[in-house]
C-alpha cells in the first residue's frame, strides 16, 4: 500500500461552478482539487482525484484503490443514493471511506434522504459546500494518523 487519499467525485460533478451555483456553490471541481492538493503538500500526504459520470468507472477507480491509498472521500452525488454496485465495491476494498455532500441530502427531495455509500463510510460531512471537501480531508488526516499510532 502506497498510502494516501483518493478523492472520488461521481456524476455531473464536472460541472460545479456553472451547474445550480445557487445550490452547490460557485467553486469549480478543479478549484477544489487545488485546494486539497494544497491541504496535502502541506500535511505532506498524498492525494489523488478521479471524476466520472458513468457508473463502471467509479467502480473500477474504486477497486484499484485498493492498492494505491489508504482512504477514500467519495463524493458518489446521485449515484449514493441508487448504486448498489457502488456500495459493494466499497465495501469490498476495505479501506476507511468519507462520503461527502456539498449540499445537505437531508434537507432536499425524499429520494436523496437514503444514502447507500453511508452504510460503508466512517463518516459523512454534507451541507457545507467546498468546505465540506475540506472538512473531509481534514477528518482523513486524523484518521490516517490514528492507523499509523
Amino acid at each position: 500500500m502506497n498510502g494516501g487519499i483518493l478523492v472520488i467525485n461521481g456524476p455531473n460533478l464536472n460541472l460545479l461552478g456553472v451547474r445550480e451555483p445557487s445550490l452547490y456553490g460557485t467553486q469549480s471541481l478543479e478549484e477544489i482539487n487545488r485546494e486539497l492538493e494544497r491541504m496535502a503538500s502541506a500535511a505532506g500526504i498524498r492525494i489523488g482525484f478521479f471524476q466520472s459520470n458513468h457508473e463502471g468507472e467509479l467502480v473500477e477507480q474504486v477497486q484499484q484503490a485498493r492498492d494505491d491509498f489508504e482512504l477514500i472521500i467519495i463524493n458518489a452525488a446521485a449515484l449514493s443514493h441508487y448504486s448498489i454496485a457502488l456500495h459493494d465495491a466499497l465495501r469490498a476494498v476495505n479501506l476507511p471511506v468519507i462520503e461527502v455532500h456539498l449540499s445537505n441530502i437531508y434537507a432536499r427531495e425524499e429520494f436523496r434522504h437514503q444514502s447507500l455509500i453511508s452504510p460503508v463510510a466512517v463518516g459523512g460531512i454534507f451541507g457545507f459546500g467546498a468546505l465540506s471537501y475540506r472538512l473531509a480531508f481534514l477528518a482523513a488526516c486524523e484518521i490516517i494518523k490514528g492507523r499509523e499510532e
